[in-house]
């Protein structure tokens, strides 16, 4: 009987969380690792209907019945296997492929693939303690790791001289190229690899399907990996998985963080659940992964600009996989640093601070949403809701989705609301220096361009004026005048605020501080840059 190819029926079950599946159409309870229920096949009181949502399968331990979502559908609703994949696929949002036969020749080239690459490692790990290595060995173990790290993690080295097509002369070119390993030049087959430190890359049944090679030389960019194939889709895998399912079990929770130095010394000094994508942007495939291991997700990210719109983005991506067991939350590692850095500094307990003061999913939202609008004012409070709108409708789960939408609605009419509600007995707030024309002038900017609003909402909040009060003043300014209006005040603001560090400083090193002659001078650096900027926008026509 012809089957569906085995890639496509592999894929849903990476996708759909057997648990969503079965809830459906059987009440589901959480008790310890798996999910229990009354067995929807043969009438029973007491649940002994178990799913596990790692595994994907399901047990009665009543009447027997055993399987994982594909024949759960066949047999809870009477359906043939061909009408369960097509289900199963809508539910998943993928397209349904051809009805064919599994091809023998691709199960051979899988088992080629998987053998070229693991042989391929072992070619890398040598060379990695061999005289050519030597560079690449310093720098691992600078960077912390010992030889059972290097040995348990697989890690080599790739040298300049095109080893695996060297060495790999009896392999067909054809096979040897759909590894990703080597590429076709004008001179023949050249490796993709060369001088690289070498993460092989392990599925989630702990075969190596692809590498992962770090720059030595501080060329950019630090690592390049294989480019997808037929066994290999980055945005399908994730790093370290193999490593951590256990651990995420015992944890009851998965931490994700940036890089592969960052997830390898993690699960190596106490934090065994730790996992991370690969050299590309977090995807709903990574999340849909970890959600079958375990709902409760950790995101660890740098503190830096791009290590908080990639908080945003992994809490966009995360919402439709919520539900009410689910604790999502984000720490940030501050100081420049990165996970690395902070084990090696401080140790595991200086980590687990971080971690353990992550904030929850549902903080981080409304904290993002307070900062990037000013929600003083109306149509800063209107974009504000749209937005938020927007994020909560992506909670597929109805009865979270309202718990959510609940709390959120007290926290916006205790927040957002409750300047109208106690303006009039309000302890009055000393107002930074500005004149009374600069006041109205910006409450008719903000006002008439909330473009601008949006782009410098964490200034503009800052300056204490109530952008609600009554436009008093037609400025007449387009919306470049208006930027431009608001740029030089920032700007203003800042000299000022420099030039009142330098008296300070001043003060410092007559009283014999030594240190303060150096800030003094970076101080008028400083200056003297920010003067040029405010010059070279007054004269911007």
């Amino acid at each position: 009987m012809a089957k569906f190819d085995n890639n496509f029926t592999d894929e849903l079950r990476q996708r759909l969380s057997i648990v969503d599946v079965v809830s459906r159409r059987v009440p589901l309870n959480k008790k310890g690792q798996n999910f229990w229920g009354c067995c929807p096949f043969h009438n029973e009181k007491t649940p002994s209907f178990s799913v596990s949502e790692d595994k994907g399968f399901y047990h009665c331990f009543g009447c027997g019945e055993h399987g994982d979502i594909i024949s759960f559908v066949m047999k809870s609703e009477n359906v043939d296997f061909k009408t369960a994949i097509r289900e199963l696929a809508e539910m998943a949002g993928l397209k349904v492929p051809e009805y064919k036969p599994r091809d023998p020749e691709q199960i051979a080239r899988e088992e080629s693939y998987v053998g070229i690459t693991d042989r391929a490692a072992t070619v890398f790990e040598q060379k990695l303690f061999d005289p050519i290595g030597a560079h690449a060995l310093e720098y691992v173990r600078r960077r912390g790791f010992t030889d059972d790290m290097i040995k348990k993690y697989r890690i080599g080295y790739a040298p300049k001289n095109n080893i695996i097509s060297n060495t790999f002369t009896n392999v067909k070119n054809d096979a040897l190229m759909a590894t990703g390993l080597v590429r076709r030049g004008e001179y023949g087959l050249y490796d993709f690899f060369r001088d690289k430190l070498m993460f092989p890359i392990f599925n989630a049944h702990g075969s190596i399907v692809a590498f992962s090679g770090r720059s030595l030389d501080g060329s950019e960019p630090k690592y390049i990996n294989t480019t997808d194939t037929e066994m290999f889709h980055k945005r399908q895998t994730i790093f370290g998985f193999n490593f951590a399912r256990d651990a995420i079990h015992r944890a009851n929770r998965s931490i994700v963080v940036e890089g592969q130095i960052d997830a390898i010394q993690m699960q190596c000094h106490g934090f065994g659940e730790t996992v991370a994508p690969l050299g590309t942007a977090l995807t709903a495939d990574h999340i849909a992964i970890l959600c079958k291991s375990n709902r409760n997700i950790t995101f660890c990210f740098d503190g830096d600009n791009a290590g908080q719109k990639a908080a945003v983005r992994a809490c966009d991506i995360v919402l439709p996989f919520l539900r009410d067991n689910s604790d999502v939350r984000f720490a940030f590692v501050t100081g420049g640093k990165d996970p690395d850095e902070v084990l090696k500094s401080g140790g595991e307990s200086a980590m687990r601070k971080i971690i353990d003061s992550a904030t929850p999913l549902i903080d981080f939202l409304w904290q993002t949403i307070n900062k990037n609008y000013i929600v003083s004012t109306p149509g800063g409070r209107s974009q504000a809701e749209k937005f938020l709108k927007s994020q909560i409708e992506k909670i597929t789960d109805i009865d979270f989705r309202r718990e959510i939408e609940n709390e959120y609605d007290t926290r916006k009419f205790n927040e957002w609301h409750k300047w109208r509600k106690n303006k009039d007995n309000a302890p009055q707030i000393e107002l930074p220096a500005i004149d009374e024309m600069t006041k109205k002038t910006l409450v008719y900017i903000v006002n008439t361009y909330p473009e601008l609003v949006e782009r410098y909402g964490e200034f503009l909040s800052g300056l204490n004026i109530d952008f609600d009060s009554e436009i008093v003043t037609d400025a007449k300014l387009d919306l470049k005048s208006s930027e431009k209006y608001i740029v030089s005040l920032k700007l203003n603001r800042y000299i000022d605020k420099l030039k009142n560090d330098r008296t300070a400083l001043i003060q410092m090193a007559l009283a014999g501080d030594s240190s303060a002659k150096d800030q003094i001078i970076k101080i008028d650096s400083d200056i003297a840059s920010a003067n040029e900027k405010l010059e070279n926008l007054m004269n911007m026509e």
